[in-house]
């Protein structure tokens, strides 16, 4: 797709602001109101979904004119999807796919963000999307875990670059490898020969980088004759879940997030969690994993002449009410002595932690920002914990955490899990 096939749905936005809030259905009051990180901290309209689609169908119809201030507006925003899922609580009309496109064509146009491109320089040159240190499997050491681009498994582990390479974060691969090994799972991790699944380099709107990645990575899962992908991380679930069906590379490859796999694995009676754990928790439903997660819907044809946005054949559009949001929540009702109590922003509403869309990378201080309100809402809850299915949204949030001096703590599930078995 490029920006001119969104061209009716921005010029389709009326400014009503619906994607800077939760709908009023679906809140308890004005405190935890906003949707959309951006246009909360920047208080510009410019700033929201509306204001980019605006900005937009402007420069479709009278020529793009790259002033400091509007790539400011296009790379200051996590792509977190939340304007998207409410708009179209009322509306058919896309929003976060123009959006992404306004920034891949400022890509295609030389306007990128040099932090950003730095980034993606060492994807191209190490096929990591953080600094490597030692070698991508090193991690395994003494595990016992199996090659899978050599030996014959059931399911492949991707692991990730962040999960793989930051030492304050390969605690989450450990625990994944351990819980499957517990549950008796024939599976492997495909070690120095795993790459970046892509998905943050398409968030940063490196499209061509994404779509190396993705053909790096499916390559090597066709030739491993590998049928079950399990990630613990949300960005990679989304790149080979919906990105690769969306540019038709994921074929019939099973993708499932490490919380649905445990979710199955309890449920069929093959892992036990028998050790207590109490803690008084909030879950956080990371974005990629929750309404980004949800599947790809494929659709081809033609938009109706005349005033309405009228398609033939009708044109379904994805809401964000299909992600994976129940599997989490039954995984951690089934840890012993945790006490679920929910923020006021969940599932497809959920405030992002920040880390989208390579605003670490341009605007951490964003980013911080972002998730330290996230956190005061966690803490609205009364929580001890704050739990989430991410290594990308731990890390955030945990910044959050440190720059704020709250005493608030946060977990992976897997780490719940594991100490429960």
């Amino acid at each position: 797709m490029a920006l001119e096939q969104y061209k009716g749905d921005m010029e389709m936005c009326c400014r009503c602001s619906a994607c800077k809030f939760i709908p009023m259905q679906k809140i308890k009051g004005s405190e935890f109101s906003y949707a959309c990180p951006s246009i909360a901290r920047y208080n510009y309209h410019a700033y929201s979904a509306g204001g980019r689609m605006n900005i937009g169908a402007h420069a479709l119809k009278n020529g793009m004119n790259y002033t400091p201030k509007l790539l400011d507006v296009v790379y200051n925003c996590q792509l977190c999807g939340a304007c998207g899922v409410s708009c179209n609580y009322a509306m058919d009309m896309e929003v976060l796919e123009p959006i992404t496109e306004f920034r891949m064509k400022c890509n295609e146009d030389g306007k990128t963000d040099t932090k950003l491109d730095k980034v993606i320089d060492g994807l191209k040159k190490t096929g990591s999307m953080v600094p490597v240190k030692g070698k991508r499997g090193d991690w395994a050491t003494g595990l016992k875990i199996k090659d899978a681009t050599k030996e014959k498994v059931d399911v492949l582990f991707h692991v990730g670059c962040l999960t793989s390479y930051d030492p304050a974060m390969q605690k989450l691969a450990k625990s994944i490898a351990a819980i499957l090994q517990k549950a008796g799972v024939n599976f492997g991790i495909a070690g120095d020969a795993e790459t970046c699944c892509g998905g943050r380099a398409y968030q940063m709107g490196y499209k061509d980088a994404f779509l190396a990645q993705a053909k790096k990575n499916m390559e090597m899962i066709k030739k491993a004759g590998v049928k079950t992908l399990v990630t613990g991380c949300a960005d990679g679930y989304q790149a080979f879940k919906v990105l690769y069906d969306q540019f038709d590379l994921k074929g019939d490859l099973e993708v499932l997030h490490i919380t649905e796999f445990i979710d199955r694995l309890i449920k069929a009676g093959k892992l036990k969690l028998n050790k207590k754990v109490n803690l008084n928790v909030t879950y956080h439903d990371p974005c990629r994993l929750g309404r980004l997660g949800e599947p790809w819907i494929h659709w081809s044809g033609k938009k109706i002449p005349g005033d309405r946005f009228v398609f033939d054949p009708p044109k379904e559009y994805r809401r964000g009410t299909k992600g994976i949001y129940q599997p989490p929540r039954d995984v951690l009702k089934s840890i012993p002595g945790v006490k679920l109590t929910e923020m006021t922003r969940i599932m497809d509403y959920s405030w992002c932690c920040g880390a989208g869309g390579g605003v670490t990378d341009s605007n951490p201080d964003f980013a911080v920002w972002t998730a330290q309100k996230r956190i005061e809402e966690a803490i609205s809850t009364g929580a001890e914990a704050l739990v989430t299915a991410c290594p990308w949204c731990e890390k955030t949030l945990n910044e959050a955490i440190k720059a704020s001096g709250s005493s608030l703590k946060v977990y992976d599930i897997v780490e719940l899990v594991e100490r429960a078995i």
